[in-house]
């Protein structure tokens, strides 16, 4: 079975930063994915980011784009998203999710292991 565990979250005001970690533990695979989703209240889980095993490729929602950055050291089994900028409307809370999978995945169906959630809030 697989732990995720999001850290990282808190208060912050606009404008500023945060760095969300993701920590995997327990059964390992030889490549997995890792996504970054998010839900603010009343709203559906949206995709935020994702990387692919090796770290050679990233993709990001179009609203996070230039702001967001996933990254991973797999050494650490660790997986982070540096958000800069930050505006009121990233107030959420953030999951991280994995899928053993070698490529680049964007849709919450298509992740097999989710953590708790961190909760960010921007404030004005």
């Amino acid at each position: 079975q697989v732990q995720l565990v999001e850290s990282g979250g808190g208060s912050v005001q606009a404008g500023g930063s945060l760095r969300l970690s993701c920590a995997a533990s327990g059964r390992t695979f030889s490549y997995y994915t890792i996504g970054w989703f998010r839900q603010a209240p009343g709203k559906e889980r949206e995709f935020v980011a994702a990387i692919d095993w090796s770290a050679g490729s990233t993709a990001y929602a179009a609203s996070v784009k230039g702001r967001f950055t996933i990254s991973r050291d797999n050494a650490k089994n660790m997986v982070y998203l540096q958000m800069n900028s930050l505006k009121s409307e990233d107030t959420a809370v953030y999951y991280c999710a994995m899928n053993p999978s070698m490529i680049i995945l964007r849709r919450e169906r298509e992740y097999n292991y989710w953590g708790q959630g961190t909760q960010v809030t921007v404030y004005s």
